[in-house]
């Protein structure tokens, strides 16, 4: 067996995916099932022994990969177990602590606090909590941010100090809809099971030092660093945050617009610490070793030595872990004078890594590193080796004829060619600069094919990765190929330039910043190359994640291109070309999504999105219209930094939901009022989605409303103002617009609630009103303006997030809705929805929903039938003609 790793590595992963299968992993809970998988196991690699003494080599591999596929499973199985009963999650979900007040939380400051654009983070490794007079032992870890205001003074700690914090944690904001990104997962790999922020620096309070201060070396020396990137580049903040990116993986200071420019181009990578970085410098280190005339096995421990020191450095320590691990495993076969193969080398360091954590299968990046070695070992170089490497291997001491015979004869042949078209060259010039001549064509050619083996690589992972791109990013970079070969060598530049820079800056001040300069200088050219294609009009576009079908036939093809340069001659044509138009046929139709997005027909279809503590529904006709009302709201910034600005629910939350159900085009996108919260994420929309047309009710003097119809009127969105006694009909579907008044005419200088948008929709018999943030002002008004009648509707979606000023009861009685919808954030600052309201519902008999409870909700009606289901399992509802399920998903 070639590849032995491969086909080990490959067994064990599919153990752990079998063993993640919700069926196979509800057998876990039983000793028994445990101890019988585990002999058998054992038995298998026993019988695979005693059949390879034997002699029946096939036989005996197949056991030992049953083995390897038992194992796996029993991986996923350990992985999986509950948590702690100490663990902090275990006591909020057991109720034995409770986040809805401040606590006393004790614990150890794992790294030195972090420097972020509006203050300082800290992260706490928790011990104990203090909670109704007494001390609950807790483990878990807790990301506490602290906004510094002029005047204060940050908390004096450091590394390793046991600390005392009063303060009101909560669990990482989720957005509970289908296909959003899972925030508090993917902190939870970073060890971050709670979030707080510190009110003020006196709340933090130093218990005792750290009882290890070896433990604090790392921490301290990683800050330093991080503290000589700024000193370095005081003046130029925006290169200082790139290179705090790409030398220490920490990303805090680099803004969300030049990130995006950076995905928008295909190199977000250069701003992840992970294989380029981390070939660079260790190319960079075996460079120096050789300088310093050290023995191999000095040059190697040096090497590996510096290597490791910097995978503890980095903030981003899982892509670069996996990076080094590769490293070292090449760099170790070089000391026994072994050449491996990629492709047995990447799989050992997956192997490694699935065995020390199983669950690391399930992370994109994780996949994504590891399908970008496939690419590249797997294809990218054995074409390569049968292509270009003949030709710039033959380019070697060309000038020497003596040297031909130890090529093969196509490249004794392109010998001779380059060798007649020198002298040719060198007899049309004059003779001082006739040899000069010669040498600038032979280089001229082997720069050509390393260019254009920059440029076949760069093809192969941006076709390679593509449907995982589209699955995580929901975007096509047509851009990224050119953008490579421009940004990879920059960074390739950048990266031991800069540690050479940090280190030298460190030990001679003067002579860093001398050093710092061409850094600069190269790092401004790399945000200038990636800005300028960034602005390309349709360098990229974004769309759906590809359906599984799709994606695992791409794969299959691959892997079977991949088999066919490692195949006899004669099966290795055909396979390829076949194996190649598959997988191009199959990026093609990724690429360019032909599929109908998921929907019911003949049915009219209300969603109500999870957003935080804002709105965003999404309304889809009985023919498929859509129309998107509201975006949520992104958090507009810290003062001074407003460029760090956090979770956007239009990118996070709404375009993932609309992209999970296949949609690329939006017929009409409507904002009720603007408010942040309701108007944020529709940038994202915009940018993000073909829109037919904005409807605004009252224009606003705010600088957030004006971007909003800038970004319409750039993107030729017509821009249509929608007031009271407005109307339209989508395939049966009667939407009348409420409020505002007619009278609404004009720019007001501030948003106000009482000027949203309510729109009521009637399908056949059933009736829906959405309010927007009305309060009671325009409630009184609509009761006025209105008939007896004319505002009765089954389903009410609660206005202004259930605030007691909202949905008064007059108002109320007139609406008699069977349903009442809410859209909040879960622990919201404001108390939403109130006890009055709730109140008031209740009594009205309305059965309630809420997004902050049980997610997105989704309303299917024939214009006969209500149907509602939640992402998360809903209450049951079974009123006269309404129907409610739980689900996880809607049923589309």
């Amino acid at each position: 067996m070639k590849l032995p790793a491969v086909a080990v590595t490959a067994a064990f992963a599919c153990g752990i995916v079998i063993g993640l299968w919700p069926r196979v992993g509800r057998l876990a809970a039983s000793h028994l099932a445990f101890a019988s998988l585990l002999i058998v196991a054992a038995l298998l690699v026993v019988f695979g022994f005693l059949l390879i003494r034997a002699g029946r080599l096939h036989i005996g591999a197949g056991a030992a990969l049953g083995s390897w596929l038992l194992l796996g499973i029993l991986g996923a199985w350990l992985a999986e177990q509950p948590l702690p009963d100490d663990h902090v999650l275990t006591l909020i979900n057991s109720a034995q602590i409770d986040l809805h007040s401040p606590l006393r939380w004790r614990g150890t400051l794992r790294d030195e606090p972090t420097r972020l654009p509006w203050g300082y983070g800290y992260e706490v490794a928790l011990t104990s909590v203090d909670f109704q007079n007494r001390t609950i032992s807790a483990q878990g870890g807790m990301r506490v941010t602290y906004t510094l205001h002029p005047g204060e003074t940050p908390p004096e700690v450091r590394a390793g100090d046991v600390v005392a914090v009063l303060t009101q944690a909560r669990q990482p904001q989720v957005f509970r809809d289908e296909g959003a990104f899972d925030r508090r997962a993917y902190l939870a790999t970073q060890g971050v099971d709670l979030v707080a922020t510190l009110r003020a620096p006196e709340l933090m309070e130093r218990v005792t030092g750290p009882t290890n201060k070896f433990v604090t070396l790392v921490p301290r020396a990683r800050r330093r660093l991080r503290d000589e990137v700024d000193t370095l580049f005081e003046t130029r903040p925006q290169v200082a945050a790139v290179l705090r990116a790409m030398l220490l993986g920490d990303r805090s200071f680099v803004d969300r617009d030049e990130a995006t420019d950076f995905q928008k181009t295909g190199v977000f990578h250069v701003l992840v610490v992970a294989g380029l970085h981390v070939g660079a410098l260790a190319i960079f280190l075996f460079w120096v070793g050789r300088r310093l005339r050290l023995s191999t096995v000095w040059t190697i421990l040096f090497t590996l030595t510096v290597l490791f020191a910097y995978v503890a450095m980095v903030e981003q320590r899982a892509p670069v872990l996996r990076a080094s691990l590769m490293t070292a495993i090449v760099v170790l076969a070089g000391f026994f004078y072994r050449r491996l193969d990629l492709l047995n080398s990447a799989a050992v360091a997956a192997l490694i890594l699935l065995i020390w954590r199983p669950l690391a299968i399930r992370d994109s990046s994780f996949q994504l590193t590891f399908v970008s070695i496939g690419c590249i070992a797997g294809i990218a170089l054995p074409w390569l080796e049968r292509t270009v490497q003949p030709y710039v291997k033959a380019l070697h001491g060309w000038r020497d004829v003596t040297r031909d015979v130890v090529y093969e004869p196509k490249a004794i042949q392109f010998r001779i060619d380059v060798r007649s078209t020198a002298r040719m060259i060198s007899r049309r010039l004059p003779s001082r600069v006739g040899a000069f001549a010669e040498g600038a064509f032979a280089r001229g050619l082997l720069l050509s094919f390393r260019l254009w083996e920059a440029l076949i690589l760069t093809l192969v992972l941006q076709i390679g990765m593509l449907p995982q791109m589209t699955r995580d990013f929901h975007r096509v970079t047509l851009a990224a190929p050119v953008v490579n070969l421009l940004a990879v060598p920059l960074t390739g530049v950048a990266v031991p330039v800069g540690f050479l820079a940090l280190i030298t800056g460190l030990i001679s001040p003067a002579l860093g910043k001398v050093i710092a300069v061409p850094l600069g200088w190269v790092t401004l050219l790399l945000l200038r190359v990636v800005g300028w294609f960034a602005h390309f009009p349709r360098g990229s576009y974004r769309i759906p994640e590809p359906p599984w079908w799709l994606t695992l036939v791409f794969f299959i093809a691959l892997v079977l291109l991949a088999a066919a340069f490692r195949l006899i001659p004669i099966w290795r044509r055909r396979l390829a070309v076949a194996s190649l138009g598959a997988a191009l046929s199959a990026a093609l139709v990724v690429a360019i999504f032909p599929f109908a997005p998921r929907r019911v027909l003949g049915q009219l279809e209300v969603s109500v999105l999870d957003v935080g503590q804002g709105d965003s529904l999404f309304v889809v006709s009985p023919s498929g219209r859509t129309l998107l009302i509201d975006g949520g709201g992104a958090f507009g910034g810290f003062p001074g930094h407003e460029e760090h600005n956090g979770i956007d629910p239009g990118e996070e939350a709404v375009s993932p939901y609309l992209w999970s159900r296949g949609y690329q085009r939006l017929d009409v996108v409507a904002l009720t009022h603007a408010h942040q919260d309701h108007l944020g994420g529709l940038t994202a929309i915009l940018n993000n989605f073909c829109v037919g047309r904005l409807w605004v009710g009252r224009d606003v003097a705010s600088p957030a409303f004006s971007r909003i119809e800038a970004l319409a009127r750039e993107k030729h969105i017509p821009i249509e103002h929608e007031l009271q006694g407005k109307a339209f009909n989508w395939d049966g579907v009667q939407g009348d617009f409420l409020w505002p008044e007619r009278s609404a005419t004009g720019t007001v200088p501030a948003a106000k609630n009482n000027d949203s948008l309510v729109l009521r929709l009637r399908y056949g018999s059933r009736t829906i009103l959405l309010p927007g943030d009305a309060e009671k002002e325009s409630e009184r008004a609509m009761l006025a303006e209105n008939d007896v009648g004319a505002l009765q509707s089954d389903v009410l979606k609660v206005g202004h997030h259930g605030s007691k000023n909202s949905t008064m009861p007059d108002f109320l009685a007139a609406v008699k809705p069977r349903i009442a919808l809410i859209s909040t954030g879960e622990d919201n600052p404001y108390g939403h929805p109130s006890p009055e309201l709730l109140e008031r519902l209740a009594n009205e008999g309305a059965r309630i929903l809420r997004t902050d409870r049980d997610g997105a909700l989704h309303l299917l009606t024939d214009g006969q039938r209500l149907e509602i289901t939640c992402f998360v399992a809903c209450p049951e509802v079974k009123d006269a003609g309404t129907i409610s399920r739980n689900a996880n998903a809607p049923d589309h």
